[in-house]
Parts: C-alpha cells; structure tokens; sequence
C-alpha cells in the first residue's frame, strides 16, 4: 500500500490548473505552504460563500498518476497539476483508502485523508467531456469519484518528487471516503 510522490504542484492565486515545483512545504494544519487553499478554514470559493467559518478538510489535494493513462485512453491529456493537485502520486491506491488514513509522505511530512475530491464544472471548462471520465456511476448507480483524495497537514515537511508515500491504516472498522 505505497506509493510514491510524482510530481508536486501548488499556486497562491487562484486558477484552476497549479504549475509543478521543485518541492513543496507542507504546514501543520493549514496545508500547502503559499497554495491558495491552504488555511484553517474553507478556501474554495462556493463553500466560502456558504459558511466561511468551516474547517479546511481539503489542504492539500493528492491524485494518482494512473488516472492520466486512463482519461488518455479516451483522448483527453492530462498531466500533473493539471487538475488542481498538489501531490501527485504513482504505485497507491488513494481512492481505496479508509477515510484517516495517515500517508508519511518524505521524510516528516504527514496528512490524514478525509475524503474524496468533488469534480465540478470547472473540469469541463478545463477540457470539454473530461469531467465525465472522472465521475461516473458503478454497476448498481452509485457515483464513482476519481479526482483524486483530499487530506489535512498533521505534521508539516518538504515534500520533492520521488519522495516514498507510505500509508498507515486507521484501526478499524475502517470507513470508506467520501467527498468533502
């Protein structure tokens, strides 16, 4: 159940795609050291108009790599940062983990995994038909999430590409995501 650390993107304004770095900070409780999203309350606009006194349970946005090959296979290109994330991961399932999930990413970082990335519009608007290829439905309807996981900083660090990801399972019974 490891994986490992891609590519690490962030952006201090506002815009849908983050341009890739060389590394990131990771802060404890606040998120992405300079990433628009980072804070100890809501950063993403439509839930900042509802009740801006949330908690931030989407500091930092982690995708994995094999979702690129997939979206490919069905024309569209996709590379990392491109969807807004902040970690790119290869080699973990982020969709199959529990919601606490600790991932060690580096050195010292830590996130703990609270649920799973709503896609909305903006990924149409980012490629036209995209967002179906992220949300879909299962065999008995239900909806299928892809857009990667959404987590808190529990201990702040450098993160680089390359860095190993390593998850620590919370003690059961273990919840599935969902999204936040």
């Amino acid at each position: 159940m490891d994986g490992t650390v891609t590519a690490v993107s962030s952006n201090g304004a506002y815009s849908f795609t983050k341009p890739n770095r060389e590394r990131i900070t990771l802060l404890a409780g606040l998120g992405v050291d300079g990433d628009v999203h980072a804070g100890v309350t809501v950063k993403h606009r439509s839930r900042v108009a509802k009740d801006p006194t949330q908690p931030n349970l989407r500091q930092v946005h982690l995708l994995h790599e094999e979702l690129f090959a997939e979206v490919a296979a069905a024309g569209f290109d996709v590379a990392p940062g491109a969807l807004g994330e902040n970690i790119t991961t290869r080699g973990i399932d982020l969709l199959g983990l529990p919601a606490g999930t600790l991932l060690r990413i580096g050195p010292e970082a830590v996130v703990a995994v609270t649920g799973l990335r709503n896609p909305c519009r903006q990924i149409d608007a980012f490629q036209d038909g995209l967002l179906k290829q992220v949300v879909g439905r299962d065999g008995s309807g239900g909806v299928v999430r892809k857009a990667g996981i959404m987590s808190v900083v529990v201990d702040g660090g450098v993160v680089h590409p390359g860095d190993a990801v390593v998850a620590e399972l919370p003690a059961g019974p273990h919840r599935p995501l969902d999204r936040v």
